[in-house]
């Protein structure tokens, strides 16, 4: 991927360091392949219930586990825990899932675990937990994870590790690693211990990458807590606030994901007005089966909710992903399915599978990703939570993403490429004069060009990045964040660049898909 990054360099050197006529400067960027895994467009997949167990997808781990026999503590309360949790991790997600995973599009996966799985890399996370008794039980789960990031790499698939149970619990749910109620916000020394668990994380991680030979590039990202129930958003806030200091003091560039509790809004403000130098990333979860208001509604209004972009929830996902990419960041969808109680459900053919391309179709467009929940169940058949079965269904495409196309790269087909690029710029500046000459106002508009020219040549640079064996292509997907970085004034007018930068891209992308290279 070095080398060719190397070759694009060269071929698009000309959008780097663009210097417009008002003395605006795009930045002279070099695109690592850190920066195409953390700011592509992830297409990716859960790998629920390897780590951190849940009954309901895979029950064997539990077939000794202490009652009510539904959590990751009450497995390690159980006999054999350690032998019947180490034939699990290596058994759950082998090299013919990554080979099955890649081959259908996925490019990143998100990993929950407990701050439990981190001790066989620093047993102090254990230290005054429920799990402290329980070091040798859960020593071995680090180096899978290690192998899993490691089999992740050499199939060009990124990874999100998710912090799914935090010591304490976050919320009430058993897959947050105890059956006990949550304690997490109600004792200061569980969200301390939380924060070096973090430290912890990231310190190990940083060391793995430096140490790995080849280098290690597809960490994504790292998520503060999974799905928290706080007393409140102040509470979460301040706590979230103290975790990204803590983190950046470590790496300031690594993402960062954070739940938004269900509050979209709320939730993208605090992030407008925490900006830093790493990325911050909002993750929604969207589910449209279990409230009685979901049970009472047809899946096809469910999926006209979703497919109609000016309806109530699309136009509010989309206000968020525009004020977090303005701040540097972006939104992801970090859970969702194809599931729909039954009392949604018509029979009418191809129902579920419209349900699946209602929410593809909108989170392709507004969001800088998406993670199905989850990869697979220990009991196959499930179109609507297993990933495999909905794929092998006809409910979710064979491929995720836009198929992967033959771009000319040599000396005519680069040409014949620039042409086209300054035929589209031509066309989006005369339409973007045309219409801001009837509004009165200050304009700059050969902004408006240099974003249009950055942005085509970054979505071609991230497109050509994809791997010759990858069946779909490489994306750029947090445009908002990537257009900021890509620019050194930030300014009034910056709006100008932003807007060509993105019609760049939405030009590019049109144009790769056309094959007309």
């Amino acid at each position: 991927m070095h080398k060719l990054l190397r070759k694009m360099k060269k071929n698009f050197a000309s959008s780097a360091g663009d210097l417009s006529n008002d003395g605006h400067q795009t930045n002279d960027m070099q695109i690592s392949a850190t920066d195409i895994y953390r700011y592509r467009k992830q297409r990716g997949v859960n790998l629920g219930s390897w780590f951190v167990l849940e009954r309901w997808i895979s029950d064997t781990p539990f077939r000794n586990a202490k009652a009510p026999a539904q959590s990751d503590l009450d497995v390690a309360h159980g006999s054999n825990a350690q032998e019947i949790l180490e034939q699990h991790w290596d058994t759950w997600i082998q090299e013919s899932d990554w080979d099955w995973i890649a081959r259908h599009g996925i490019n990143s996966v998100r990993i929950p675990i407990g701050y439990y799985h981190l001790c066989g890399a620093d047993p102090s996370v254990l230290h005054a937990t429920d799990f402290q008794p329980f070091h040798d039980v859960y020593s071995g789960a680090w180096s899978r994870i290690v192998r899993a990031i490691q089999s992740a790499a050499a199939r060009n698939i990124g990874v999100l590790i998710d912090l799914h149970a935090a010591p304490g619990k976050q919320n009430n749910d058993s897959h947050a690693g105890t059956s006990d109620r949550a304690n997490f916000f109600g004792d200061v020394h569980n969200q301390n211990c939380t924060l070096r668990v973090l430290k912890s994380l990231i310190q190990t991680l940083t060391r793995l990458l430096q140490e790995s030979n080849p280098p290690l590039n597809n960490i994504i990202g790292i998520e503060l807590l999974n799905e928290p129930h706080p007393p409140s958003d102040h509470a979460l806030q301040k706590w979230y606030t103290e975790a990204i200091s803590t983190i950046h003091e470590l790496d300031s560039s690594i993402p960062i994901y954070i739940g938004d509790c269900w509050r979209l809004d709320i939730y993208a403000d605090f992030i407008s007005h925490h900006a830093s130098s790493g990325p911050l990333v909002l993750d929604h979860h969207l589910y449209r089966c279990f409230t009685s208001s979901d049970i009472h509604t047809s899946v096809q209004d469910l999926s006209r909710s979703l497919a109609d972009h000016s309806a109530s929830f699309p136009q509010t996902l989309k206000r968020a992903a525009e004020k977090i990419g303005r701040a540097g960041g972006g939104v992801v969808i970090g859970e969702w399915s194809g599931a729909l109680n039954p009392g949604s459900l018509r029979g009418v053919p191809g129902e579920q599978r419209e349900y699946v391309d209602a929410q593809l179709g909108l989170y392709e467009k507004v969001c800088a990703g998406w993670f199905f929940w989850t990869y697979t169940k220990e009991h196959g058949g499930d179109t609507g939570w297993s990933f495999r079965d909905a794929v092998d269904g006809g409910v979710f495409p064979e491929l995720a993403g836009p198929q992967r196309n033959y771009v000319d790269n040599s000396e005519g087909g680069v040409a014949r490429r620039n042409r086209a690029l300054e035929e589209s710029k031509r066309q989006a500046f005369g339409a973007h004069i045309d219409y801001w000459s009837r509004i009165s106002g200050s304009y700059n508009h050969p902004l408006f060009e240099s974003g249009f020219e950055a942005g085509w040549n970054d979505a071609y640079t991230f497109m050509l990045s994809t791997p010759s064996l990858s069946p779909s292509v490489i994306q750029l997907g947090f445009t908002g964040a990537w257009a900021r970085k890509r620019s050194s004034d930030h300014s009034k007018h910056y709006w100008e660049f932003e807007h060509g930068f993105m019609q760049g891209v939405d030009a590019a992308n049109a144009h790769y898909q056309a094959a007309e290279n």
